[in-house]
């Protein structure tokens, strides 16, 4: 395929390619067999979605290097293409590419607001907070349509579960009037990712997500009502947006957010192939100098999957970039009262009665 057919094809995509999976026996590999040429370019590559037949929509952990052990995702696979997502790999599970299936072919769960419901009416179940938004984005463009995301912030209100939610979506401010409501009582927060303030940078790294302006004014939104409202500025790519860290940080301190974290670039399996990829496709001049950067943060490798070590990395860069993030909060009184901003309220959840528990009275 000839360089006008391929930017034809992924016009508005984060991958550059489709490789097949880990688990799959055959491997795709493109290439020219001369036919392009004289059909003319392939047409664009369209979305597909596909109904997600799970019986349970909360997923478990223990993971002792994150703050949740219980979160859902309403959609398999991601439309906002970002090249970094460490979620690609799950696309694997499904016998699909952690590439350009990932962006392009979404699961969706339609029935999660009732599995929800069910899952919370168990007597076995003990509240936690859920977090929305740890894997795939829930305010991803399909979220217009189905909706899947509202509802399920319905039950959690309905039952007074706390939740938090991280998004890069302006699609969040939809259901503020819910995460608002839930803030009252302390039971909702919630997290916005701005990766970039360049524009330009984002539409290349985050092909369909939301403009950087839009974020802030989602941020902005947010703080205003009351809800707790953090920033995320993640990833961090070593030589590419890891200098606009204090600005991120001085923007959304500037709108009134009061939280804020960060991570450093994970490249986890089918990630880190896809990403050199993108990098040579889009910044040729810099690959060398980000990737040396990348791995001396991960002990010489692409990635390294340790606890406690695969977040923010090791090293001299990694280091630096800590103390830049802690410098910057403390001069922007960020994260004053981290622990009591996301210390969300467990003890008013209460599953409400079913219709037909009003027949027990009789």
């Amino acid at each position: 395929m000839d360089d006008t057919a391929r930017a034809s094809l992924q016009k508005g995509r984060g991958a550059g390619s489709n490789a097949s999976g880990r688990f799959e026996h055959e491997k795709r590999e493109a290439f020219d067999d001369g036919w392009d040429t004289a059909d003319g370019p392939p047409p664009r590559l369209a979305t597909s979605f596909t109904r997600d037949s799970t019986r349970t929509v909360i997923t478990r952990n223990d993971s002792p290097d994150i703050p949740f052990d219980r979160s859902i995702n309403p959609y398999r696979g991601c439309e906002h293409g970002c090249i970094y997502c460490f979620a690609r790999p799950t696309h694997a599970y499904l016998g699909l590419s952690p590439g350009l299936d990932f962006e392009s072919r979404i699961l969706v769960k339609e029935q999660a607001p009732a599995l929800l419901a069910a899952e919370l009416r168990k007597p076995s179940y003990r509240c936690q907070p859920i977090a929305l938004g740890t894997n795939t984005d829930p305010y991803q463009p399909a979220e217009r349509h189905y909706r899947i995301m509202r509802g399920i912030l319905e039950v959690l209100r309905e039952f007074r579960h706390p939740v938090t939610v991280v998004t890069k979506s302006a699609l969040v401010q939809r259901d503020i009037d819910i995460l608002a409501d839930m803030a009252k009582d302390n039971l909702a927060a919630c997290a916005v990712s701005v990766t970039t303030l360049d524009r330009k940078l984002a539409r290349t790294m985050e092909p369909r997500a939301a403009t950087p302006e839009r974020r802030i004014e989602t941020l902005a939104a947010l703080a205003a009502t009351g809800i707790p409202t953090g920033v995320m500025a993640a990833p961090m790519i070593p030589a590419l947006n890891d200098a606009e860290l204090e600005a991120i940080l001085e923007r959304a301190a500037a709108v009134g957010v009061r939280g804020a974290g960060y991570t450093m670039l994970r490249l986890p399996m089918e990630v880190a192939p896809l990403f050199i990829e993108w990098l040579n496709d889009h910044f040729p001049a810099r690959a060398k100098h980000v990737m040396s950067l990348v791995r001396e943060g991960h002990g010489g490798k692409d990635y390294d999957p340790q606890w406690g070590k695969r977040m923010t990395g090791t090293g001299p860069y990694a280091e630096l970039l800590r103390i830049r993030f802690e410098t910057a909060c403390r001069r922007l009184k960020l994260n004053l009262n981290r622990g009591r901003l996301w210390r969300l309220d467990t003890t008013k959840f209460a599953p409400p009665p079913l219709p037909s528990a009003q027949l027990r009275l009789l």
